[in-house]
């Protein structure tokens, strides 16, 4: 009985190195030109602080979809450039976008995007207890008017690949026209953003337990 239980260990780790191998993350030096260029951009943007150096190289690839996208570092310029919109001058009210993001993160199970998005929402205003009924995959019941209009807008856009007229009027308005447009832009960044996590199987940071089970 130990041995086998020894066995299964061991191929689940074995399993998990795997994973965690998909898309290494290559050293500074090994970059071509338009790989560097690509993380250049990433680094003297707003995510970045300017340093160039081979370590905050490695730590900037380490961070959510960015080494995955490094193999198509084209694609990643154009991803990156709309997710620094998202991220930093979307219409949407902080506390709103961050709710929006984490909407999206678990109706991926994306967890190292609830992992890395979650303290971000709390410190933009988010109840902790509207989190935590969301991360249970329920519909949080002390949400706030425009909260509400958030998560129906994006649960339907989610689950049903559209939204009625009523989640519609709702969120334009509270949201305006704009920010409708914004709110839609986010749930699609932030699924691409998922699902490139998700594929690439990048860990949770600092090796935390995983925040989210799965949906059955």
């Amino acid at each position: 009985m130990r041995f086998v239980i020894f066995a299964a260990i061991t191929l689940a780790q074995a399993a998990l190195a795997t994973a965690a191998d998909r898309f290494p993350v290559p050293k500074a030096e090994q970059l071509t030109p338009e790989q560097k260029k690509y993380v250049e951009g990433l680094i003297a943007g707003p995510r970045g602080g300017g340093d160039t150096s081979p370590d905050a190289i490695d730590r900037m690839l380490r961070r959510g979809p960015f080494n995955a996208w490094l193999r198509s570092p084209a694609l990643g310029e154009r991803l990156q450039s709309v997710g620094e919109y998202i991220r930093f001058n979307t219409s949407l009210p902080l506390r709103l976008n961050e709710f929006a993001i984490l909407i999206t993160a678990r109706h991926w199970t994306s967890q190292y995007e609830w992992a890395a998005h979650y303290p971000l929402a709390m410190k933009a205003g988010l109840d902790p207890k509207v989190a935590a009924e969301l991360a249970d995959n329920r519909r949080p019941s002390g949400m706030k008017d425009d909260e509400a209009a958030v998560y129906d807008f994006c649960t339907q856009l989610h689950r049903a690949k559209n939204v009625n007229d009523e989640a519609f009027n709702r969120a334009v308005k509270v949201l305006g026209e704009k920010g409708v447009v914004d709110l839609i832009g986010v749930s699609g960044y932030y699924t691409a953003v998922s699902m490139t996590i998700n594929v690439a199987n990048v860990p949770v940071p600092g090796g935390a337990p995983l925040p989210l089970k799965p949906i059955d």
